[in-house]
């Protein structure tokens, strides 16, 4: 009786203090010589693979764009038929990993890449033009890798930005504090988690897994990351929408699943930075969809200029002579520059914001939630646009599913269906008549 009351009070300690500092609780989804050799997890995943780098030297964004650039060549080459075929994307993980992207956005201090955020986005959209899955996939990694700095403690900031480095580990995670099906209990100095978790995005294939889960008796969550090797955690194999086929977004059953004390992530500062997860993922999906809508756009002018025809009464020889093509062209390319310069703005202040760490003020804060929210909104209705209007501008023969041309539009109509759009324009608008900073929650 005495150590069940002693495992109850662990965990309403915990909340606590979580309580306390007013944390809301937030989402979501090379040759690297790493400075720290002797550092190992307490709680290995099991058969790691070691990669061997073939980049020497990738510390400016030049190299890793160049680096972005040939692999997102390369996913082109068989994004059709890996998009029909859905599945696990493990060959593209390993991929990535060979690229020696994976430490893109950690400090240098731990032996990471240490990209500015303006450039990673970058990267992301770069990824997302041959391959929304892929783009999605690594945006969710790159801001997992960070998730210990901003909601975990000092300590567990360190540990994982020094073993993400030293094994080359992808991440990926199942977060949506929505779904309160997953539940935690203590079990001695450690927990047990039972029940069911969905959108496990590229859960399949990570190393290092981040979940939510609820305490008994309470309407709180609370973070952890495991292994790959956990036993007890199954795929639900049940992935099977008309975009984003590649993510591998399945849920997933906890059966008696062990958690240490020491994954359970603990924010331990009282500040906005604290909050600063959603804002970060917010402007990742906004990228990954100018991707997707810069990859349909590239893809819809190489096929005007190679296979359409012009209209008979058109009077003219060549598709791109015609003049209903050349101003539809016009529209979309003036629509994705615009949707591109809004969410460069929300970069430079996402990356201002991140530079002052814990001194992020919570107005200073809301003002880049601002910027974020019309970024996402524009690139949302833009995306949409310009992915289901191509092929007013290529003809009839461009709809044969050996092109695969559909698979822009269904990806970005899949992944903009992640929160609703609306609610951004909404807090947009309270901004600019009220003064009125966005509320937090998990989605912003």
């Amino acid at each position: 009786m005495l150590n069940n009351i002693v495992k109850l009070s662990m965990v309403q300690r915990w909340l606590i203090a979580l309580a306390s500092i007013r944390i809301t609780v937030l989402s979501f989804y090379p040759n690297l010589k790493s400075k720290f050799k002797n550092i190992k997890l307490s709680h290995p995943p099991e058969n790691i693979e070691n990669y061997t780098m073939p980049v020497s030297d990738i510390g400016n964004p030049k190299d890793y764009m160049d680096i972005a650039i040939s692999l997102s060549k390369e996913l082109a080459k068989t994004a059709v038929e890996r998009d029909a075929k859905a599945g696990c994307p493990e060959e593209e993980i390993k991929q990535l990993r060979y690229s020696g992207l994976l430490p893109l956005v950690i400090p240098t201090q731990y032996g990471g890449i240490g990209a500015a955020w303006v450039d990673a986005f970058k990267i992301v959209q770069e990824l997302s033009k041959s391959d929304g899955s892929i783009g999605h996939l690594y945006g969710n990694h790159l801001m997992l890798t960070v998730f210990s700095h901003i909601l975990g403690t000092p300590a567990q900031k360190e540990k994982y930005y020094q073993l993400t480095v030293q094994n080359n580990w992808f991440w990926a995670n199942a977060i949506n504090t929505k779904d309160t099906r997953l539940k935690i209990t203590p079990d001695g100095d450690n927990f047990r988690v039972n029940g069911v978790k969905s959108f496990g995005t590229g859960i399949s294939v990570a190393d290092l897994r981040v979940f939510s889960a609820v305490p008994d008796m309470v309407n709180w969550n609370l973070f952890f990351v495991i292994p790959q090797d956990r036993e007890g955690v199954i795929s639900n194999q049940d992935w099977d929408n008309i975009g984003q086929r590649r993510t591998d977004s399945n849920s997933f059953t906890f059966n008696d699943v062990l958690v240490y004390k020491d994954e359970i992530l603990e924010p331990s500062m009282n500040s906005a930075f604290a909050t600063f997860t959603g804002i970060i993922s917010q402007l990742i999906k906004t990228h990954v969809y100018l991707g997707i809508t810069e990859g349909a756009f590239e893809s819809s002018r190489e096929y005007t200029r190679t296979n359409s025809k012009p209209w008979i009464t058109s009077g003219v020889d060549s598709a791109t002579e015609d003049p209903y093509t050349l101003h539809h062209y016009g529209e979309f390319w003036i629509e994705l520059q615009s949707a591109k310069a809004l969410a460069a703005q929300a970069a430079e202040k996402v990356q201002a914001a991140w530079s002052k760490d814990i001194n992020l003020t919570h107005e200073e804060r809301g003002e880049v939630a601002i910027a974020v929210f019309a970024a996402k909104a524009l690139a949302t209705r833009v995306g949409l646009n310009i992915t289901s209007r191509i092929f007013e501008v290529m003809g009839a023969r461009s709809t044969a599913t050996k092109y695969g041309f559909d698979r822009y539009w269904r990806d970005l109509r899949t992944f903009t269906l992640h929160d609703p759009v609306d609610y951004k324009i909404r807090s947009v608008g309270d901004w600019v008549l009220n003064n009125e900073l966005p509320v937090v929650t998990q989605y912003s």
